[in-house]
């Protein structure tokens, strides 16, 4: 009884949450750009529901409104569920034109790059599925080698299950630095109009930068009501904390 109670009400919120993202879009389509984020926001806030195309939408509704900060937090928390997407990587570079903070960006160079371009294709998750599938492919071939009578078949399987197992060790590790990557990295935006970043976890410590709404930084440590950041061109600081908003 417990667990069909359960599911009618994992249903029954599956249903609401899906009817009410249709009504955000009706609300956007028809320049109600306001009412749309409340309806977005409610979402999230009363089911916890977590997609890339809620957080676009909701980006994208904020971009219409001229909200900086809330736009460019949402299209990166779409990126962190949907990575590498076109059309959201296409408008967060529209969003943060209207930034007034310049920061050069230092991309990775060489091997780390060729690494991070091919891991970050897809999410950790992403990647454990491909991995399942390229066990449950490796054992079919296998089984195949195993019961062919043919020397030729058996070539055949024991040469696919050879580049099985280099393309799973290739997808686990991949997953594997995706997972550290997730883990580690901290990305998160500025909220405040602006926020001084200091030399010191205190404001007596000495100003190195001058940051305003939207602005990216990335979360280092936390001590007390601050915390230490690093800028995208490598610059780094202590800013108080309730300044900025973490993407994860």
């Amino acid at each position: 009884m417990k667990n069909i109670l359960y599911l009618f009400l994992l249903i029954s919120q599956v249903f609401f949450a899906q009817s009410s993202f249709e009504k955000g879009n009706a609300l956007y389509q028809k320049g109600q750009y306001q009412e749309a984020v409340q309806v977005y926001e409610d979402i999230i806030k009363e089911n916890k529901q977590q997609s890339a195309e809620l957080y676009f939408n909701l980006a994208n509704s904020y971009y219409k409104l001229n909200k900086v900060a809330p736009s460019i937090y949402n299209y990166e928390k779409a990126l962190v569920l949907k990575p590498n997407d076109p059309e959201t990587l296409n408008n967060l570079k529209f969003a943060k034109k209207l930034t007034i903070d310049e920061i050069k960006e230092v991309p990775k160079v060489g091997f780390a790059k060729l690494i991070q371009n091919f891991t970050g294709i897809f999410n950790y998750n992403q990647w454990a599925k491909i991995s399942v599938a390229i066990s449950f492919l490796f054992l079919l071939s296998f089984i195949g080698y195993y019961f062919s009578q043919l020397t030729l078949t058996k070539r055949i399987y024991f040469i696919g299950m050879f580049i099985l197992l280099v393309t799973l060790i290739l997808s686990v590790s991949a997953g594997m630095s995706e997972k550290d990557h997730f883990d580690n990295d901290r990305p998160a935006i500025v909220f405040s109009e602006f926020s001084e970043v200091r030399s010191e976890p205190q404001k007596a410590g000495s100003a190195i930068i001058l940051l305003h709404e939207g602005a990216k930084v990335y979360v280092m440590e936390t001590v007390g009501g601050w915390k230490r950041i690093e800028l995208t061109d490598g610059q780094e600081g202590w800013i108080d904390a309730s300044t900025i908003k973490e993407v994860k």
